[in-house]
């Protein structure tokens, strides 16, 4: 006990995590001078379920990426790794099994592994709740959306495409689940587009603030470390509640923009959420290094997105 936290009181740092204002300052820190704008709505669409949960065709929406071995290091730890990345909506069979994965993109590399993709791709998790009948069917498609810093090309190209293929397939509703902060806004951002046109959607996800920031229908807020939106690692009780905590959600919101927090916690002591890209903790030599890094892999990215053109 100390006179600054009494008994019964959390900790300071037992808070979302800013994501918003940590990346910019993080990017100004490593010599990025114009801050990056996030997408930012006061209202958001709803749609209420139309079929009955247990009757309604479900699809997974994610932003992670098919593995592929000729584009680098994409394994558990990995440095980021701007080569993996893709940029055109892409589609997975959900009666397979996919090794998806999040290299590609900045989910928190200090405190988690990513070497448990059912913490960030439920696909397994929803077959199963089709088999017991909690849904009535998983989509035939799982979609994955780019992780786009443009909100014109979100909104524009990515989302609509995204649509056409839920329609085509039948979708009644959708889960999404993000990853790194730009994740959470590209997903938030098809979450509405999808619910302005008749499918009711929930965000699972973990950076609250540039969810709510975007303004969603329905968001169900997991306070862990990014790249866990699912769940724990290699913890199937915990990715099991999160999934039904989603589909809760999805049942009962009456309204736009409602959010629901998790009860689950990282871990007992907080402290972890001091430490992503808190420039407060980072020297001048590590911000050097980290902004030759980051060009490297924006480079490789280019080069990735040029090829796809």
């Amino acid at each position: 006990m100390t006179k600054d936290h009494p008994p019964g009181f959390a900790s300071d740092d037992d808070v979302p995590i800013p994501y918003m204002a940590r990346t910019r300052d993080y990017y100004l820190a490593i010599g990025y001078d114009t801050p990056y704008r996030w997408a930012h709505h006061n209202d958001a669409p709803f749609q209420k379920l139309r079929t009955p949960l247990a009757q309604s065709r479900v699809a997974l929406i994610t932003t992670a990426a098919p593995f592929d071995p000729a584009r680098g290091d994409q394994g558990p730890g990995a440095s980021y790794n701007g080569g993996a990345k893709f940029y055109q909506v892409y589609d997975g069979d959900t009666a397979q099994d996919h090794d998806l994965r999040i290299s590609h993109i900045a989910y928190d590399r200090v405190h988690t592994t990513a070497d448990d993709s059912n913490s960030w791709f439920p696909l397994p998790a929803l077959r199963q709740l089709a088999a017991e009948g909690r849904i009535g069917d998983v989509a035939p498609r799982f979609f994955g959306a780019p992780t786009n810093r443009s909100h014109r090309v979100t909104t524009e190209t990515d989302a609509p495409e995204i649509l056409a293929r839920c329609r085509a397939d039948g979708v009644d509703a959708a889960v999404l689940v993000p990853n790194c902060p730009v994740c959470h806004q590209t997903i938030a951002l098809t979450a509405r587009h999808l619910e302005a046109n008749g499918i009711s959607t929930v965000v699972m996800g973990c950076a609250k603030d540039i969810v709510e920031h975007a303004a969603v229908p329905r968001f169900l807020f997991s306070d862990f470390p990014l790249g866990n939106s699912a769940g724990k690692p290699h913890d199937p009780a915990s990715q099991a509640a999160t999934l039904q905590l989603a589909l809760r959600l999805l049942e009962s919101a009456v309204g736009p923009q409602t959010t629901v927090q998790s009860p689950q916690r990282w871990r007992g002591n907080a402290s972890w959420k001091r430490d992503y890209n808190n420039v407060a903790l980072l020297s001048t030599e590590e911000l050097a290094r980290r902004r030759a890094e980051f060009d490297a892999q924006k480079a490789a990215a280019r080069g990735r997105r040029d090829s796809a053109a």
